[in-house]
């Protein structure tokens, strides 16, 4: 809508709203990674804020908003002269989940570089977004090459377009935004370091609460601009404080006791780089500014940290980002007992080298902030204003079908785990799993452009040209290239597929006291999936039936709830588990056609229940081979005797088994036969 949502208007979300403030008065905190369910505001809070930012001064036609006091001298559309200009609002810019590199960095006219010699450039979304607010939603679903794009712009503060020896550079600093879904899969740990703040926001368990969001929104809804004109004095007064806070920063001083505090908290999350360090140091002095006030307390390093360390501390894979606070207040108690300096003799008072009193740059505040302190958001009451993000809750077991149910067991430790890869070449989403098309990558040939040129293949297009130079009426040692004669190069890379498990959690895989390590070896798996950007779906058969636990999904913090909490026993009906998967594969092609399947059974392929359970199995079986679906088969059996009955089912999926042992990294027999059998005629054939 072209009215947006009062930002004043919001209900709730306290420290959605305080971390958006302090990147507004100090957008050198690094922006803000906003994670939680559906349905919460992070959308509208986002595009509230860019109406608060102050407006911007800008070089009147620079596509590249230019300061007029500080010009780019490497700026496409300079060189500018200093002063003068034009005021603008500040901007919001949208990057659309799937929006291609051109659209993102900029177009290039490699046709009329290569004819013309022009440097023919077009703007792209980094170049909108300096200066302003470049909001990616759902960011944990964007494509990799892109996330590289932004990494890179972020951390140099420009954006370089490449192409045949022809360059374009502009500045591109932006505030980075990003709201995601976690039930939708995770960000790379390097993204998630870019994202200066990050907040978990829920909704409301609280009746009144609720009630009012629902009755402003459809006021809202109702008449947007009669709506925002009755909260338009209260954004008059935020968008002033807002500046004033930023008139104040450089006066904030930052206490060497505040820096300890920040130092020695940073230190005993064990969290990586420096980064943290100077996010908490910027985020505390904002703090400090927004209530007005020019030095730090100890108050403000507190909020610092649970803003910026939860997705920063090191945690194990499957954790949930958070704090625990009561770490945090110990810590910070420590560093305030150790802060004190020893009174220099001139001094009785033991007042500071500056004159300070001992109480400056990091001690405790006066309860309630002081008289005149200003209320900051993460200070309002209401119900959620002081909750901690919940740990996860480890979900009871429900009764299932089948006799002789028992109670779940925890996983093993995981492992890295042997590569497993989908055979042939895809064009999948892109990832790091299988052999695909992808834009990215190393050059494998060249074809005829299909629309736009994005990648040209110089000899080929040199090679398309040639015979035609004598007719064309080439002069001199120039050559004439013309539309036809250009060719995009094709390249080869990896993508993500989908890897769907289907775990036998029935009573053969219980009693010997295996199910501990088969959870272990999924959660493996599961963790390679994630580095590999693929969806992961479960599958589970036990008692009479089989189960989707979780439907495909990119989540796979998900998937290993759902493991952790898996019961066993009872009957083994394989076949159930195997049609199952059938049918979710089949609903998956019909989403996501370009997304290729790896099935990873995991079972001792024994078969049990109905009539004749092992003739049901080996007919579901070759359903999986008939389709060529990529199949491999985890083999939990144990013991001095063994049938081979999970061998035998990787022979009815045209695929290969693999036993717990094999699954290993670091084991020397390896996946040899896996490779070779998948890579075999037959396979290759079906």
């Amino acid at each position: 809508m072209s009215t947006p949502y009062p930002f004043t208007a919001l209900v709730g979300q306290d420290d959605l709203r305080l971390a958006l403030l302090l990147n507004a008065v100090s957008p050198a905190v690094g922006g803000v990674l906003v994670r939680g369910e559906k349905g919460t505001a992070k959308s509208t809070a986002v595009r509230a804020l860019s109406a608060l930012l102050p407006e911007v001064p800008v070089v009147a036609g620079c596509r590249f908003s230019c300061d007029p006091a500080a010009p780019d001298p490497k700026c496409p559309d300079g060189p500018h002269e200093a002063g003068g200009g034009t005021a603008r609002p500040a901007r919001m810019v949208e990057l659309p989940v799937g929006a291609s590199e051109d659209r993102l960095v900029g177009a290039l006219d490699i046709e009329r570089a290569l004819a013309e010699g022009v440097k023919a450039f077009e703007p792209g979304l980094l170049a909108d977004a300096h200066r302003g607010i470049l909001y990616v939603d759902e960011v944990n679903l964007l494509h990799d090459h892109l996330v590289d794009l932004l990494l890179d712009a972020a951390a140099m503060g420009a954006s370089y377009v490449e192409r045949e020896g022809v360059s374009v550079r502009h500045a591109a600093r932006f505030l980075l935004v990003g709201t995601m879904n976690p039930e939708e899969g995770e960000l790379r740990p390097q993204l998630l370091d870019r994202f200066g703040l990050t907040v978990e926001v829920a909704a409301s368990r609280e009746t009144d609460q609720r009630v009012e969001v629902v009755r402003r929104r459809l006021a809202y809804d109702d008449d947007p601009e009669g709506f925002a004109e009755r909260w338009a004095e209260d954004e008059t007064a935020l968008r002033e404080r807002v500046v004033a806070a930023r008139a104040l920063l450089p006066q904030v001083t930052l206490g060497d006791g505040a820096l300890r505090q920040i130092a020695a908290t940073c230190a005993a999350f064990e969290v990586d780089g420096m980064r943290a360090d100077i996010v908490m140091a910027r985020t505390a002095t904002a703090l400090a500014a927004w209530a007005g006030r020019t030095d730090v307390e100890s108050e403000d390093v507190r909020q610092a940290a649970l803003l910026a360390l939860p997705h920063r501390r090191r945690r194990n894979p499957f954790d949930a980002p958070g704090l625990d606070e009561d770490k945090l207040d110990e810590t910070l108690e420590e560093a305030r007992e150790n802060e004190a300096p020893e009174p220099p003799e001139d001094d009785p008072d033991g007042g500071g080298p500056d004159g300070s009193g001992p109480g400056d740059g990091g001690g405790q505040p006066p309860e309630g902030g002081g008289p005149d302190a200003p209320e900051l958001p993460s200070q309002q009451q209401g119900p959620d204003s002081d909750e901690a993000p919940a740990a996860p809750q480890e979900p009871a077991p429900t009764a299932g079908p089948g006799a002789g149910e028992q109670q779940p067991v925890r996983a093993a430790e995981p492992f890295r785990t042997k590569m497993l890869s989908v055979p042939g070449i895809g064009e999948g989403a892109a990832g790091r799993r299988s052999r695909a098309r992808t834009e990215h990558g190393r050059t494998t040939g060249s074809r005829r452009p299909k629309g736009t040129l994005t990648k040209l293949h110089l000899a080929a297009t040199v090679q398309a040209a040639a015979p035609h130079q004598k007719a064309r009426g080439r002069s001199g040692t120039g050559l004439v290239v013309r539309r036809d004669d250009l060719r995009q190069a094709t390249r080869e890379g990896r993508e993500g597929n989908l890897v769907l498990f289907v775990v036998d959690a029935s009573g053969s895989m219980a009693a010997r006291q295996r199910m501990s390590a088969v959870k272990g070896a999924v959660l493996s798996l599961l963790l390679d999936a994630y580095q590999r950007r693929d969806k992961v779906g479960l599958v589970t058969f036990r008692g009479k039936d089989a189960e989707v636990a979780l439907p495909p999904t990119s989540s796979v913090d998900a998937a290993a709830a759902r493991l952790e909490s898996l019961p066993t026993g009872g009957r083994t009906p394989l076949a159930a588990g195997l049609l199952k998967a059938h049918d979710v594969l089949r609903v998956e092609r019909l989403r996501d056609a370009a997304r290729r399947p790896l099935v990873v059974v995991v079972t001792d392929g024994r078969a049990t229940g109905g009539v004749e359970p092992v003739a049901q199995a080996g007919r579901a079986a070759r359903l999986f081979a008939a389709e060529g679906v990529a199949s491999v088969v985890v083999d939990c059996e144990s013991g001095y005797v063994r049938l081979g009955l999970a061998g035998q089912l990787a022979g009815e999926l045209g695929g290969t088994a693999v036993t717990l042992d094999e699954l290993r990294a670091d084991s020397i027999a390896g996946l040899v036969k896996n490779v070779q059998g998948m890579n075999s005629p037959s396979r290759r054939a079906a």
